[in-house]
């Protein structure tokens, strides 16, 4: 009995002893982690998020594309894959925006104008009614009104002539390279309203609608400079960005980068330009021995495909230059907030703190901008997750990340 005893004292000692060593353990652990949350140094810590973020089982089946700029201390501060080509979806209006910005200023008008030519005589215009337009998505029904009151005001209730779409501005491919034919495409006209292009349809049966007998086909047709302006509509480029950046307004960027086109002062803009321009724009942010390819300027077509990289030096570009930035930055959504952004990071540090451009179509997302993480520093950054076949699962990835960022 006497030995029966000892062996289960010393049973009982040896579970306790060893009992004891596992909870100190967990407790060194514990205290190992917790000093190591504590002391660890910034950077290093938000390095250390993110080193922990891209272990996810969905970088298993997807490619990542990651690149943070700390602008303030003028550094990178993490890199994964930031070298690839990747599709950037919406994301490409960024360059878009920038180059625009840079090239033309947020002042710059795009104008619709209507001219007339011919004699004006008993109330009756023998001649033309012209319609001049630079491509302008802003252009709405108020400002056809407009166009009518002017025909109105010149006395003239009959029109016997034509009715010329000038053909002028830009080129006559409607869609861009490489988009979908069954998707949502904007038509790309020089004549838009409310965002279409049956613009003088639109204008004729308004001139109807005010009283004025239209006794003039509609057609197309260069137009003689000693046309008289008879109205003139416009909208700054400053007023287009905000919806082409916060909503993604693809129509607006596209409009954007037939602007960009035309600045050299081709008499017909073509896409190809607007290409040279932007390429232009990239070589100047520093961007140089970089495989990258620029189709359109709103990210729908499929032949798009940049870096991280490109697109964090082209963010670092527009920050250094205060003439960019300060018609940047405002337009871009704010998470938790407005535009694209406005239901995403609500419940995190990053709410508030995070203005970027989204980027969404099948198997793509991505996210460009900026933060201003916990200790004030200033980040650019370019998410870009491709071969997701949930977008959903990119878009609460970038969250994850920039919520790093933004953590304490």
């Amino acid at each position: 009995m006497k030995s029966i005893r000892n062996i289960t004292t010393l049973f009982v000692a040896t579970f306790f002893v060893g009992l004891q060593a596992q909870t100190d353990r967990v407790v060194a652990d514990t205290l190992i982690t917790d000093t190591a949350a504590v002391v660890l140094p910034w950077p290093q810590n938000v390095q250390a998020r993110l080193d922990s973020l891209v272990k996810t089982p969905l970088l298993e089946t997807t490619q990542l594309g990651l690149m943070v700029y700390d602008l303030t201390a003028d550094s990178i501060l993490y890199s994964y894959g930031a070298k690839q080509t990747l599709r950037p979806a919406s994301t490409m209006k960024l360059l878009t925006a920038v180059t625009a910005i840079d090239l033309l200023g947020g002042e710059y008008r795009l104008n619709t104008s209507l001219r007339y030519q011919g004699i004006v005589k008993d109330s009756v215009l023998t001649g033309d009614l012209i319609c001049v337009g630079s491509m302008d998505p802003m252009f709405d029904t108020n400002d056809m009104r407009a166009f009518v009151e002017s025909v109105r005001a010149l006395g003239v209730d009959t029109i016997r002539g034509r009715l010329v779409a000038a053909p002028s501005f830009k080129e006559e491919e409607l869609l861009g390279e490489g988009w979908c034919w069954d998707d949502d495409n904007p038509h790309l006209s020089s004549l838009l309203v409310e965002r279409k292009d049956d613009f003088m349809s639109v204008f004729a049966n308004m001139l109807r609608e005010a009283g004025i007998v239209v006794e003039a086909p509609i057609t197309t047709a260069p137009y003689s400079k000693d046309a008289l302006m008879l109205c003139l509509r416009s909208h700054k480029l400053n007023e287009i960005l905000v919806p082409m950046l916060k909503d993604s307004d693809n129509l607006y960027a596209e409009s954007v980068f037939y602007q960009i086109a035309a600045s050299q002062g081709a008499h017909t803009a073509k896409a190809a330009h607007a290409r040279q321009i932007v390429k232009k724009e990239l070589s100047k942010a520093g961007v140089t021995g970089v495989l990258y390819r620029i189709a359109d300027g709103s990210g729908l077509s499929l032949y798009n495909y940049v870096t991280p990289e490109l697109m964090v030096k082209l963010l670092c570009y527009a920050y250094r230059h205060t003439n960019i930035f300060m018609q940047l930055y405002p337009a871009l959504p704010i998470a938790g907030q407005d535009g694209t952004l406005k239901k995403r990071m609500t419940n995190s540090s990053a709410n508030g703190k995070v203005k970027a451009k989204t980027g969404t179509v099948t198997g793509i997302s991505s996210l460009a901008g900026y933060l201003t993480s916990a200790n004030g520093h200033v980040l650019a950054f370019g998410i870009f997750n491709q071969g997701v076949l949930r977008n959903a699962d990119g878009r609460d990835f970038q969250d994850k990340v920039c919520t790093a960022l933004c953590d304490e």
